[in-house]
């Protein structure tokens, strides 16, 4: 594949990314949007339905997902690199998705801070973030 070419797929790779954060509100239901941006640590948790907010947390990391593991494979060009990413992102989804339920079910107010965090786990694509630069460092040292 021609160098220009994979630059130009994975511009429009993180330029989904960027669609998906900046239409968040409009594609996914999540009340936990607006209440994270007040002043969440003094208010109660959001009125919430729990199987819809689990299926559009699931989608947006699926989304995510989807779109970095073409990001991983245009940096690498080596599939063992997306097949172990793909290994890594289900391990992280069911670890992430069984905290961030607990945390849906039992909201407190010691634990938003927390749940903030597991959360943005979910609905953005940190993952990458940590595996790009951890692959790139294998590489070097292969």
């Amino acid at each position: 594949m021609p160098k220009a070419l994979t630059y130009i797929l994975l511009a429009v790779l993180f330029g989904l990314l960027i669609l998906i954060r900046a239409y968040e509100g409009n594609l996914f239901y999540d009340p936990y949007l607006t209440f994270f941006k007040n002043d969440y640590l003094y208010i109660d948790s959001p009125r919430r339905e729990l199987a819809k907010l689990v299926l559009y947390t699931s989608l947006r990391f699926w989304l995510n997902t989807l779109v970095s593991l073409g990001i991983l494979y245009l940096f690498f060009k080596d599939l063992s690199i997306v097949k172990f990413s793909v290994f890594f992102y289900a391990v992280a989804y069911i670890v992430l998705i069984l905290i961030f339920l607990y945390f849906v079910v039992n909201p407190r107010q010691e634990d938003y801070y927390l749940f903030f965090n597991f959360r943005r786990f979910l609905i953005q694509p940190l993952i990458l973030l940590l595996l790009l630069p951890a692959f790139y460092y294998y590489k070097l040292n292969k």
